[in-house]
């Protein structure tokens, strides 16, 4: 019985395998590595996936859905015919195609399977992705971040290189991550990400400029025909990659519409794409703590990172070295089939190690006696080596006989901007005071289990042990996160100059950990302290040494060309 290694990708997806001393690629039933992450319902009621599923996208837009990796662990419904479908039910169709394919390839059960899943998807989107595996018939121990991955595939060039930046762009994500790479040894050091930034963006931002040139058409279009603007629009972008000028002619009502585009007027559509990417890349420096010049090349994985005008951006953004000596669009996937390898302890890989990383905050929810209200606090910081485990000291509020323990993910002191993973209550052997102290540990492992312990501060045995499993949260209907994991920023209550900096705090905030994070969570409580008595000296006095604190935090020098890309 084989374990596979499995790319699940927002456009397309694919498989591998770690066997005699190497990791395949598994080819589809057509002989193609690249199966499109697209399903269809036909008017039989059977399911189509791959490319087949893709050609219907225009035909039967009502029964085909596509880039629904973007909505994993949301509660979005597809309505396919006469079918309601989840994401991850969408996601298991894929899975369960590329498990054929790989039975038929290798000519035996497959049964376990590492799935790849952006650095930045939340413990939602984790659980969705893990529960897809589960529900196409796969034993499912292992998700593995694609950076990671990615990482895994290059590492034979660590003899040569040893710092990168791994610059993965797919359909529908985007991750950066920073990566030491020596001897046997994979370590991941900080990640960033964005979960809706992908090539679907530079297609949608192609026909929206189209719509911009006729905005006749941008009203009077049915949900199929803007799906085949769209498609033209990525046939445009796909051209733009091998020659100057691209273009297209749209068909409406015996009427043509035409539209050129060179790379010049690609990157003047897309600017907020690239600024979007520019935070990014600041963002996964910021967290490791060095600037580009530290960085000996960069790694480009996912198949929108070979579009020229991309990679042009790059180089003008860092300065940096461009490698692509495996093919972006394999590179994830050849790093899960190595992960397998190195899960059964394969061969000559059984020694490699991948020292992998928190992408989120783990803390819980205290109450803030100063803001009185409940807040943010992280245990586990995002960023931290895993395994890890950790320990911090908490007061009862009042005198009880138990406590509520409730675990989030995420940057934000504003509650409303996390994710609550669970909440549970410890009850205590017998009645405590107030202010009694207890402690809390967390220790999180790299199959993303996490294990809380609260204890008293005597040491002795603990109050309660609760094992909170990743993979069991996606078999509960999930709440809608109020705003995506990449938002993460405080939302100002208005308009005014106090507002903003508040919000700009809050993002800093989320930026930020360790004692920067500790010195801006107590310039932002003082600062709204403030606001909330009212005294005009201590606000302008708070104002003033926020914004101060804030000024010098993003003076940071990263090495990065800030200049305009024209």
């Amino acid at each position: 019985m084989a374990v596979i290694g499995i790319d699940l990708g927002t456009t397309n997806s694919l498989a591998s395998v770690w066997r005699n001393g190497r990791c395949e690629l598994i080819p589809n039933s057509l002989g193609e590595y690249l199966t499109p992450s697209v399903v269809s319902v036909d008017e039989n009621g059977d399911i189509l996936t791959g490319k087949v599923a893709k050609e219907r996208l225009i035909s039967h837009p009502d029964r085909t859905a596509s880039s629904f990796k973007r909505f994993m662990g949301t509660k979005k419904t597809y309505t396919l015919g006469p079918h309601t479908f989840r994401p991850e039910d969408l996601s298991s169709f894929i899975i369960r195609q590329l498990k054929a394919d790989a039975e038929a390839y290798l000519k035996e059960p497959v049964t376990e399977a590492v799935i790849s899943v952006p650095a930045y998807f939340n413990d939602r989107q984790r659980s969705s992705t893990k529960l897809a595996g589960e529900l196409a018939g796969l034993k499912v121990e292992r998700i593995i971040n694609e950076p990671s991955a990615a990482a895994l595939a290059n590492r034979g060039m660590a003899d040569l290189e040893k710092v990168f930046l791994v610059f993965d762009l797919g359909g529908g994500t985007l991750d950066v991550s920073i990566v030491e790479l020596f001897e046997n040894i994979v370590q991941i050091v900080a990640i960033s990400g964005d979960n809706h930034l992908g090539g679907d963006d530079f297609d949608a931002a192609i026909a929206q400029r189209f719509f911009q040139t006729y905005p006749e058409l941008s009203d009077e279009l049915t949900v199929q025909e803007r799906n085949s603007v769209l498609r033209l629009a990525e046939r445009c972008k796909i051209a733009l990659s091998s020659q100057s000028v691209a273009g297209f002619v749209y068909d409406h009502h015996g009427k043509q519409y035409e539209m050129v585009l060179d790379e010049k007027q690609l990157i003047e559509c897309c600017a907020s794409l690239f600024e979007r990417i520019k935070k990014v890349i600041r963002q996964a420096l910021r967290d490791s703590g060095k600037n580009i010049f530290d960085i000996d090349a960069i790694i480009l994985v996912g198949g929108s990172s070979k579009m020229p005008a991309v990679q042009k951006y790059l180089k003008h953004l860092t300065g940096r070295q461009m490698i692509n000596r495996i093919s972006p669009d394999y590179a994830v996937s050849i790093g899960t089939g190595i992960a397998t390898g190195i899960k059964s302890r394969n061969g000559e890989i059984k020694d490699l190690v991948l020292c992998d990383i928190c992408p989120f905050s783990l803390g819980m929810s205290v109450y803030d006696e100063e803001l009185n209200r409940l807040v943010f606090t992280p245990i586990l910081e995002k960023n931290t080596p895993l395994p890890a485990s950790k320990i911090k000291a908490f007061w009862t509020r009042y005198d009880s006989d138990d406590v509520t323990i409730s675990v989030y993910q995420g940057e934000s002191q504003n509650l409303d901007n996390d994710l609550l993973i669970d909440e549970f209550k410890v009850r205590f052997p017998s009645k405590v005071r107030k202010n009694t102290r207890f402690f809390v540990r967390f220790t999180y492992d790299i199959n993303g289990i996490l294990d809380i312990e609260v204890f008293p501060e005597s040491g002795d045995k603990p109050y309660v042990e609760e094992i909170i499993n990743r993979s069991t949260l996606s078999e509960t209907e999930f709440k809608q996160h109020m705003a995506a994991m990449n938002q993460l920023k405080l939302s100002p209550n208005g308009q005014d100059e106090n507002s903003l900096l508040l919000a700009r705090g809050g993002r800093l905030y989320a930026e930020t950990s360790g004692e920067t994070r500790t010195e801006i969570e107590k310039a932002l409580t003082s600062f709204e302290c403030a606001l909330n008595q009212r005294g005009i000296v201590e606000i302008e006095r708070s104002k003033r040494y926020l914004t101060e604190l804030l000024d010098q935090i993003e003076d940071i020098d990263f090495g990065l060309n800030e200049d305009d890309f024209t």
